[in-house]
């Protein structure tokens, strides 16, 4: 008799099962910002306006405005463009991000790194010269050494009394693995500041979600998969996907960080992975096909599952046993026929039921 694999289903620690306002009716909202779409979908209660997507777009705008790499009159934008020895007053979202991801940075010992933005142009997938235009090569070593040469006396100091940021000169920031998560919490709190508390915010597959729908079920996600290790390992892609676990997002956010999403081949035919390590210089060749974060917020979701697949299944495991985070790997195999290798961490594993 054939094995029967049961679907593996995670649940918060701590649930509130309070249900949403009598008179709640579901509403679902949808749009484009930051180069993707968003969408939220919520209980809105009774007699509340529902004209709610100006005020969302609104916050990721503000995002937009100041941390996005692709607008040249964004703050980032500015700050990479700016003088040696500048010092430049920083709004409190920005503030947030750029102090958070100077953490994540440290906690990983570098695998993660905010100022890493001349390494993400170098390689092809930053604003210009991109891996997809005409004329483009991948760097040698020459010009990868200058580069991180140039990083090491580059980095950027944050004052944090003062609130304001150190240009020293060459420092290009990009915060494309911590802003999306930090926008998808924008929305979030836009919501609740409106007085909605059950909601399912998501903003270019992250998400987050708070209470419950109307009828009484948490906000249930499946956590992503990899899309191309169905075909390479000969497996029915369907059946594949129904593999996947169900998370109920419920006080949590989740983000995937994959080698799947943006990459292109060299003549030899190896993957280039737009997830680029910045000790070394060059795109991540450890196996993490992905690596899925669960945590409160969502920003913090975005940038921890950049720094472990980064840091590989070992040492990226090491850090989430060391520091509680709930993480799931996904590795290839040296044959790309062989499928993957699922490898949680401890806090993964407690949220199953």
């Amino acid at each position: 008799m054939p094995e029967v694999l049961m679907r593996q289903v995670l649940v918060p620690l701590a649930i509130d099962p309070s249900p949403p306002p009598p008179g709640s009716r579901p509403l679902a909202l949808s749009g484009t910002a930051m180069g993707s779409g968003w969408s939220a979908r919520l209980m809105l209660p009774g007699g509340a306006d529902a004209d709610l997507a100006p005020a969302l777009r609104a916050e990721l705008d503000l995002v937009v405005a100041q941390m996005s790499h692709w607008e040249p009159d964004s703050l980032l934008s500015r700050y990479n463009r700016a003088p040696a020895g500048s010092w430049h007053d920083l709004p409190s979202p920005f503030f947030e991000v750029i102090e958070y991801a100077l953490s994540v940075r440290q906690a990983s010992g570098g695998a993660y790194d905010p100022a890493a933005g001349a390494l993400v142009d170098l390689w092809g997938f930053g604003a210009t010269k991109r891996y997809d235009q005409a004329g483009f090569y991948a760097p040698d070593a020459q010009a990868i050494n200058a580069v991180l040469a140039c990083r090491r006396h580059a980095q950027p100091v944050l004052d944090r009394a003062g609130r304001r940021l150190l240009q020293p000169g060459g420092a290009v920031l990009d915060l494309s693995a911590v802003a999306k998560g930090h926008a998808v919490d924008r929305l979030a709190l836009c919501l609740e500041r409106l007085g909605i508390r059950h909601y399912l915010v998501e903003a270019g597959g992250e998400l987050r979600g708070a209470g419950v729908k109307g009828d009484g079920q948490p906000w249930w996600v499946e956590i992503e998969g990899v899309p191309d290790a169905a075909a390479a390992a000969d497996i029915d892609a369907a059946a594949a996907a129904t593999e996947q676990p169900l998370l109920a997002l419920h006080g949590l956010a989740v983000a995937t960080s994959g080698d799947y999403r943006r990459f292109y081949r060299q003549h030899a035919g190896s993957r280039v992975s737009h997830t680029l390590d910045p000790r070394s210089g060059r795109p991540i060749a450890n196996g993490v096909a992905s690596c899925t974060v669960i945590a409160p917020t969502c920003m913090a979701a975005d940038a921890l599952s950049t720094a472990l697949t980064v840091l590989g299944p070992r040492d990226g495991l090491a850090l989430a046993e060391r520091d509680g985070i709930a993480a799931r790997f996904l590795v290839r195999a040296a044959t790309a026929d062989a499928g993957l290798t699922d490898i949680t961490s401890s806090a993964w594993r407690a949220l199953l039921q």
